[in-house]
């Protein structure tokens, strides 16, 4: 931990604000440190000494609003917390940007691993690599059972039209990131345009639903699910057709994606559908669809990850290999159509 300020998270001033909203929280000095890993939103472990909580942040400089929510993000996860849902204890909501220069929130510390690579689950061994795997699923049954209006979510999105509007929306973004030519990707489009299933009952939906946003105790079982900035009502289903294309990594070969149904003991796809089935209850049988489309959609966030660096607009290593991963997925997603 350090004692100076992290970059976005001025450490006096936060204190001020806890003392002021929660007297008695914080029992001593502040130090932070960031966590690393984190694709968009800035989050912190902060401590006195004997009490640690996670701040969450947008990232510096310019943002859209909507696309960095805190509001949103603490917001599910108040709601969640009475529910068979793990999730971190929400401590407070700021909203006020002259305190940290944007809205934030606190939660509770949780303890648990957010594992990313087939390696760190191999030293656990099958056994409990499959039964981690298993309880990522049944977690996500229980999400999806859980009634909006019954925990204060019942607008929390509008889930008439939903599938249409995710494909207008990522469609949208395709064309905004079109830099050079991707073959079979507007046929990928039309694939999806041509056959919306009718979705079953809203639910709860994460939106980016995978292993290493969760954390997992030292006794296998999953402590919190975490990263909720794309959550709304919607078709459940999406959460599974994009598990399912993350566990398709392995016949990818993307590095860049986390590769943990690689892992000896890991379920495949066919075993994750029959468990979500069977303990859901709910029709399966248009999966193919959700899985392509999950496809589509991880090509369109990765291709605008690689406009941004042949832009010049983001700095670091490892961009030039995400833009070459981008046609393997659209492949990938055309062929499950084809077979369906």
């Amino acid at each position: 931990m350090s004692d100076e300020n992290p970059p976005g998270l001025d450490l006096a001033r936060l204190r001020t604000h806890l003392d002021h909203e929660r007297p008695g929280l914080v029992g001593g000095p502040l130090s932070a440190s960031v966590v690393e890993g984190g694709r968009s939103n800035l989050t912190y472990i902060v401590t006195d000494g004997s009490a640690s909580w996670v701040v969450r942040r947008p990232p510096l400089g310019h943002v859209l609003p909507t696309a960095h929510d805190m509001k949103r993000e603490h917001r599910v996860m108040s709601a969640l917390g009475p529910t068979s849902v793990p999730v971190p204890p929400t401590i407070l909501l700021c909203e006020d940007d002259s305190v940290l220069g944007a809205q934030f929130y606190v939660m509770d510390f949780v303890a648990g691993t957010p594992f990313r690579s087939a390696e760190e689950l191999t030293e656990l061994g099958p056994q409990r690599t499959g039964a981690i795997a298993d309880r990522l699923v049944d977690t996500l049954v229980d999400l999806h059972a859980v009634e909006p209006e019954s925990v204060g979510l019942g607008d929390f999105g509008r889930p008439e039209g939903f599938l249409e509007r995710q494909l207008r929306r990522w469609k949208k973004q395709l064309d905004a990131s079109r830099s050079r030519d991707l073959p079979g990707i507007d046929d990928l489009h039309e694939r999806l345009a041509r056959r919306i299933p009718e979705s079953p009952p809203p639910a709860i939906v994460h939106g980016d639903y995978r292993l290493d946003n969760v954390l997992v105790g030292s006794d296998d079982e999953i402590t919190a699910v975490l990263d909720w900035e794309m959550s709304t009502l919607g078709d459940p289903l999406t959460d599974l057709g994009l598990l399912l294309a993350y566990s398709e990594r392995r016949s990818l070969d993307l590095s860049f994606v986390s590769n943990v149904s690689a892992a000896p003991g890991h379920p495949g796809a066919d075993e994750i559908v029959a468990r979500y089935a069977r303990r859901s209850g709910r029709d399966v049988s248009a999966l193919a669809y959700y899985t392509g489309f999950a496809f589509f959609k991880l090509a369109v966030i990765l291709e605008g990850i690689y406009y941004r660096f042949s832009q010049g607009k983001t700095v670091g290593s490892g961009f030039e290999a995400i833009g070459g991963g981008v046609p393997a997925l659209v492949r990938h997603g055309n062929a499950i159509l084809e077979e369906d």
